[in-house]
């Protein structure tokens, strides 16, 4: 049997990642299954679900900044509709979704890895759904 658990996170930038480590991981600890994987989606076309290293705070400004030259603002055609084109498209190659292991209980992580919330067109109210199976 499935369990499905909900995220709320606010951001307070256009481009920003923030940690969610902890409340998947109490997700996980709720689900009460201790083998299995963990789903974890963002429900919103210009954010995203990075795992990665958590640690260090350049490492998220230079992923950032990465994006930002791979995919400039305000050359697309969509950015006529409501200007955020790079958001949608820095979304699509990052990707919604993750999945990751579930060992005894805890989330099946490197010592370095966390999973992030990848804010692209912010500042908004994030919600992110969280299956455990």
């Amino acid at each position: 049997m499935a369990f499905v658990g909900e995220l709320r996170v606010s951001t307070k930038e256009r481009e920003q990642i923030i940690d969610i480590t902890k409340g998947v991981a109490e997700e996980v600890r709720k689900s009460g299954i201790r083998d299995g994987i963990c789903l974890i989606h963002a429900m919103h076309a210009t954010a995203a679900i990075l795992v990665n290293e958590n640690y260090d705070e350049a490492l998220k400004e230079d992923f950032i900044d990465f994006l930002k030259k791979q995919v400039p603002s305000g050359v697309w055609k969509h950015d006529k509709l409501d200007g955020n084109a790079d958001a949608h498209i820095r979304s699509m190659i990052v990707g919604q979704g993750q999945s990751v292991p579930i060992k005894g209980g805890a989330l099946a992580l490197g010592k370095w890895q966390g999973i992030c919330l990848v804010e692209l067109d912010g500042p908004r109210e994030r919600t992110i759904i969280v299956t455990v199976v």
